[in-house]
């Protein structure tokens, strides 16, 4: 990481008021796509695991939440979503948005990747453009302590290089962001017992991976698994 994470919160909490009016296209079209890969309704297909998805009883934990673009737009087809961050500021957004809309299965509070400060069931892990501040062993970290959390799916829209990196195009600062390349990313979630099942290629340094926990006996029999 080439700032703390006290420079990270501080620099974040003085971007929260104007933080959603100055994202590029490139950003929320992957924001959709994270959201698309999270919903409930992704893989309708009829199997118990699809079934529960269908029925809207996912849990999901939302990592660098911001304010709350990924969470807002999953509560209402889900139990619950716990949104962690490490900006007081996007925290303060994410709430106000949230009691804007009238959505109350939202729970906002501080947590990183690697110490996400939540131990409840979770069926789904989503992030957008936050793993890359974080050094490649960093990224291992996190992506195992996820794993840990047994998310039947994790994923991840981020700042990723699909080829030779250009330190001049618009989506990271060398100064402060620290990208890594899919294949890193991708091994990083296969070491830690994901199997990658898909790669939505945004830019040559913007995409999403999808990446799924296989199921244990229990899961894959439909009965409920032991939490």
């Amino acid at each position: 990481m080439k700032k703390s994470l006290d420079e990270h919160a501080a620099r974040f909490d003085e971007l929260a008021g104007e933080y959603d009016e100055n994202k590029s296209d490139e950003y929320r079209a992957c924001a959709s796509l994270v959201v698309e890969h999270a919903a409930p309704e992704a893989d309708d297909t009829g199997s118990p695991r699809a079934r529960t998805r269908s029925a809207r009883t996912d849990v999901v934990l939302d990592l660098a939440t911001g304010t709350g673009a990924i969470a807002l737009a999953l509560a209402p087809d889900t139990t619950r979503v716990v949104g962690r961050d490490i900006s007081e500021g996007m925290l303060e957004e994410a709430k106000r948005k949230a009691d804007e809309e009238g959505l109350e299965n939202l729970e906002f509070d501080y947590g990183t990747f690697r110490e996400p400060n939540y131990d409840g069931p979770v069926d789904v892990v989503t992030s957008n453009f936050a793993l890359h501040h974080l050094s490649d062993e960093e990224k291992r970290e996190a992506i195992d302590v996820i794993a840990a959390l047994e998310p039947r799916r994790f994923v991840l829209g981020d700042v990723m290089f699909f080829g030779e990196p250009d330190p001049d195009e618009p989506f990271y600062s060398p100064e402060v962001d620290d990208p890594a390349t899919v294949g890193t990313l991708a091994d990083a979630l296969t070491d830690a017992g994901f199997s990658l099942t898909a790669v939505e290629r945004v830019h040559d340094q913007v995409g999403v991976l999808v990446a799924e926990r296989p199921p244990t006996e229990l899961e894959d029999t439909g009965e409920p698994a032991d939490r």
